[in-house]
């Protein structure tokens, strides 16, 4: 068996910052390692909990993304404390999807 996931913010720290926005895929590059957001893209919902939302690091491989201990399902607002930046995202309609610019730090919108 492998060993429990150590997360880069512990339970308590995670505030209430949005609420009702349902839950999310993200890598562990974000809840492990506690990178930030750098791509994110919002697809149909796979069920009605389901955001949509998929947060990644930007940086993960192919062979990362198959690995499946190396992702999860999250309350939005847990991903939201990980990285604020995202808030102002969250209203995009599905088939957004953003990369943060390396130089600004902001996210901008590819092209869909």
């Amino acid at each position: 068996m492998s060993e429990p996931k150590k997360f880069a913010l512990s339970a308590d720290e995670i505030r209430p910052l949005v609420s009702g926005r349902g839950a999310c895929f993200a890598s562990d590059r974000i809840t492990v390692d506690g990178s930030r957001v750098g791509y994110c893209y919002r697809e149909e919902p796979d069920n009605e909990v389901d955001s949509g939302w998929r947060f990644l690091a930007g940086d993960e491989t192919d062979a990362y993304m198959e690995d499946v201990s190396k992702h999860g399902v999250y309350d939005v607002n847990t991903i939201v404390n990980y990285d604020p930046d995202i808030i102002a995202l969250l209203d995009s309609p599905i088939g957004s999807e953003f990369a943060r610019d390396r130089a600004s730090g902001e996210f901008r919108t590819l092209p869909g």
